[in-house]
């Protein structure tokens, strides 16, 4: 009689029944001569592949050789670096100075710079761009400072206070000038932007070309 702990208390032959259907399935089992069978779906691996090969440094050099009488072309290099990388104690033909001593010689003051600057503009070729810009721009402060001084000068007639004023930018201006002098002969930049119009204006009109001076 079936009691309240059995599996299935409606059936009190259910566990053996369930114990000889699960013998007689393991027993059905082959155990011996049993082959590993590959999937339906599985792509076989090809007998012929090679193995991964580790490229070492000559066969990285064999690849980056141009291949024999293959067209190799020059690096370029335009025309306004290769003037950059001219050495700025270059000695210049027409003038028998170096290049840095001609390019600090417009900004010197006391009209000395002035004088320089106009004669190097017609004396120096186009080709000559980096001498004759500074040229022109030596000239175009000197005139800056020349127009300066004259309105002073004129006001001072009436004004006792504008002939100090004169006087202290005549100073201010020739220490500038001496400080663009030392640093365009030491080969650094220099560039007053305030007077970039007249220089450009100074640079193209005043050509050697207009006196004959090739």
């Amino acid at each position: 009689m079936a009691t309240k702990y059995d599996t299935n208390p409606l059936d009190p032959d259910f566990p053996e029944k369930v114990k000889a259907q699960a013998e007689a399935a393991t027993s059905s089992l082959h155990t011996t001569n049993a082959e590993t069978q590959a999937f339906s779906g599985a792509m076989p691996t090809a007998a012929t592949e090679e193995r991964t090969r580790r490229f070492d440094n000559a066969d990285f050099a064999s690849y980056q050789q141009p291949a024999a009488g293959a067209y190799v072309p020059a690096p370029y290099q335009p025309a306004h670096i290769a003037a950059a990388e001219r050495s700025p104690s270059r000695k210049i033909e027409k003038l028998g100075i170096s290049e840095n001593i001609a390019i600090a010689l417009p900004y010197i003051p006391w009209y000395i710079g002035l004088i320089a600057g106009v004669v190097l503009l017609i004396m120096l070729p186009k080709s000559e761009t980096k001498v004759r810009f500074h040229a022109a721009q030596g000239l175009a402060a000197h005139l800056g400072i020349l127009l300066v001084t004259f309105i002073l000068g004129a006001i001072g007639n009436a004004v006792d206070a504008a002939d100090i004023a004169n006087g202290i930018f005549q100073l201010v201006t020739s220490i500038m000038l001496i400080v663009f002098a030392y640093k365009a002969w030491k080969g650094k930049p220099v560039h007053i932007e305030s007077i970039e119009d007249l220089t450009n204006w100074l640079d193209e009109k005043i050509d050697p070309k207009l006196i004959g001076n090739n």
